[in-house]
């Protein structure tokens, strides 16, 4: 019933709108765009635009090879780090002048976590210059004035994620908790394979490989995961996996900086009670947790992370600066800080919530 309201309220979102905007994390191409809002956008006759967001997180190279490859319209963008957003104005503009009306309609729709909202408030800025209730559209919603044509639906529309694999590979359900792990896993490496197999060989250094379960298979050997007996734990081995795609220590694309990063893993009994808890106030959980957290403390860096419904939770300690930690915390994650506490004295720590 869920899935279908979901949809039902996309689908509304689409028929109000002019140009519809896709967002899409440039970091998982494949993994959050989505062919079936894409069908329903062309089959409506509006204006699709694929808008890949986090675009600072991937090499220049590679996101103009992808454009160049693209059948529809992409915009690369950083919201966060507002690059980007001048080009993403101008295509609108320019798809507004192609549709002629007095009155275009964007609306901004996408899977949970890729920016969206973000998005909006960057296009609404300082050149919302007005506000128009929507007749006949969900009570509450209204339309941001951009230009004197363009026109921004003000609630963007949200994807369902449709099955249980999916929920799993974009971080909506913790990795230690799942039952049977290698299907979504698997599901997982040949996602990466089609998009980009290069991330396999950097991160795990395996070249040669005839399916997924042999990389599977290949990962556990050199993590050490063996059962009694001599074979790889394959269950654990898609756990781990998981757990290195959901927390951000693996993605499509390594940088120098996060390759040379040390730390300690750790934290996983406090990360698991505070997923078990639904904790994403850093106040609280310092409160809870503190006396434990510093413990931890020293020179020592030490980094854990676990997903807690939308959000991520981080915890770092085995720095002087807490801006330090901040930073060290969204170049391991590749997330951003929305919300975070500091702690501790000569050595400092801080628990981080990220999105």
């Amino acid at each position: 019933m869920k899935q279908k309201k979901a949809w039902a309220i996309v689908k509304e979102v689409i028929e109000e709108a002019d140009i519809v905007v896709e967002v899409v994390d440039a970091r998982d191409p494949i993994g959050t765009r989505n062919r079936k809002l894409e069908r329903m956008v062309l089959e409506s006759g509006k204006r699709l635009l694929i808008v890949m967001n986090k675009a600072d997180l991937v090499p220049k190279e590679w996101a103009e090879e992808y454009k160049r490859r693209s059948e529809l319209p992409v915009v690369f963008i950083s919201a966060r780090e507002r690059k980007g957003t001048g080009i993403l104005r101008r295509e609108l503009k320019k798809l507004a002048r192609e549709i002629g009306k007095e009155k275009v309609k964007v609306a901004l729709i996408g899977y949970p976590n890729v920016g969206k909202s973000t998005i909006i408030n960057v296009l609404k800025g300082k050149h919302a210059v007005g506000t128009a209730p929507i007749p006949g559209y969900t009570k509450g919603k209204q339309l941001i004035r951009l230009t004197r044509r363009l026109w921004l639906l003000d609630t963007p529309g949200v994807v369902p994620i449709d099955d249980f694999d999916e929920l799993v590979i974009k971080g909506g359900f913790p990795a230690d908790k799942i039952e049977e792990p290698v299907k979504p896993a698997l599901k997982l490496i040949s996602r990466i394979l089609e998009t980009r197999k290069e991330a396999i060989t950097e991160k795990f250094g395996i070249k040669e490989f005839e399916s997924e379960e042999e990389i599977l298979r290949k990962i556990g050997e050199r993590r050490g995961l063996i059962k009694a007996g001599g074979e790889v734990d394959l269950e654990e081995t898609a756990r781990w996996f998981l757990r290195e795609w959901q927390t951000g220590r693996f993605t499509l694309f390594s940088t120098d900086e996060r390759k040379e990063e040390e730390y300690v893993e750790d934290f996983d009994d406090i990360l698991n009670r505070i997923a078990e808890l639904e904790l994403t106030e850093p106040r609280v959980i310092l409160w809870k947790f503190g006396r434990e957290l510093e413990e931890k403390l020293g020179p020592k860096k030490r980094f854990g992370a676990v997903n807690v419904g939308n959000f991520m939770v981080a915890i770092a300690t085995g720095f002087k600066k807490c801006p330090n930690a901040l930073k060290f915390v969204e170049r391991i994650t590749g997330k951003y800080v929305i919300a975070a506490e500091c702690f501790g004295k000569k050595w400092k720590g801080i628990v981080a919530v990220l999105e």
